[in-house]
């Protein structure tokens, strides 16, 4: 009964995804800013329903691959005016709306001792987690590039299930390193490989927390978050968004360590 259940919510989120599809296709020819408004409400929707679903990225990339294209080309060719002015807000709502559906495979925070570990026996590894990257699976994964493996390749699942059995997950359920208790991946990083002793890091760990899963906020987790959200639409592949966002961490990271010097220096005078 269980699966016959899923089988009709996939069914349903598919046909939902290819009706947005052809209704937008006949949006396109008389490109009214009518026709816009309706068609962001149509994508609204099925986010709402993909959130219900949470699992159902690949429609989630299909609504997004679609609209994109259509979007462009109706703002293009449109008569500004407040109607379409309120299709652009609506349209940046649906955005918003999407980035709040879960990654397939969001890990539960295991209950577990969190075992101390040698940098120089994970080297050279192929790491892997799950795809279409976000805040603690980039910083994550910067972290092994930066301070523990430089040498890491990374495969980006489409689901836990697709994991090498000789690749190093992380962040999602019986990964080797995944969330403990209150701490989000990368703080379980840092603390399995001795990084917890740097307070730029610990620093880092705390923006990526709060962001992950919420908690004390951090002034920097906004500007992070909207640079990731932007980086996120305009990249490629993961490959490109984690080069990309590996140039913000890095300059984050710089700017943290200079002020816990400055900080220390001025303590001491």
């Amino acid at each position: 009964m269980r699966n016959r259940h899923h089988e009709d919510h996939q069914a349903g989120l598919s046909g939902a995804a290819d009706r947005l599809g052809v209704g937008l296709a006949v949006c396109r020819r008389p490109r009214s800013s009518r026709c816009i408004r309706i068609g962001v409400h149509a994508a609204a929707s099925v986010v709402r329903a993909l959130c219900r679903g949470r699992r159902q990225h690949k429609y989630l990339d299909r609504l997004e691959d679609a609209f994109r294209e259509w979007w462009a080309m109706m703002r293009d060719g449109m008569t500004r005016n407040p109607a379409s002015t309120d299709a652009e807000v609506a349209w940046e709502d649906v955005v918003a709306l999407a980035e709040t559906v879960p990654s397939p495979g969001k890990p539960h925070a295991a209950e577990r001792a969190i075992r101390p570990l040698w940098r120089d026996e994970y080297q050279a590894r192929t790491g892997a987690t799950r795809q279409r990257l976000w805040v603690d699976r980039v910083a994550s994964a910067w972290l092994i590039r930066r301070f523990i493996d430089p040498k890491m390749r990374f495969l980006w699942l489409d689901s836990p299930e697709a994991c090498p059995p000789d690749a190093l997950g992380f962040d999602f359920d019986g990964a080797a390193f995944t969330q403990v208790g209150v701490r989000v991946t990368f703080e379980v990083l840092l603390v399995s490989f001795g990084l917890d002793d740097d307070a730029a890091l610990l620093r880092l760990g705390e923006m990526v927390h709060a962001l992950d899963v919420g908690g004390a906020p951090v002034p920097e987790a906004i500007g992070f978050e909207a640079v990731m959200a932007g980086a996120r639409q305009r990249a490629l592949d993961d490959d490109q968004l984690l080069d990309e966002m590996g140039r913000v961490l890095d300059s984050i990271y710089a700017n943290f360590t200079a002020s816990t010097k400055n900080s220390n220096a001025a303590g001491r005078s």
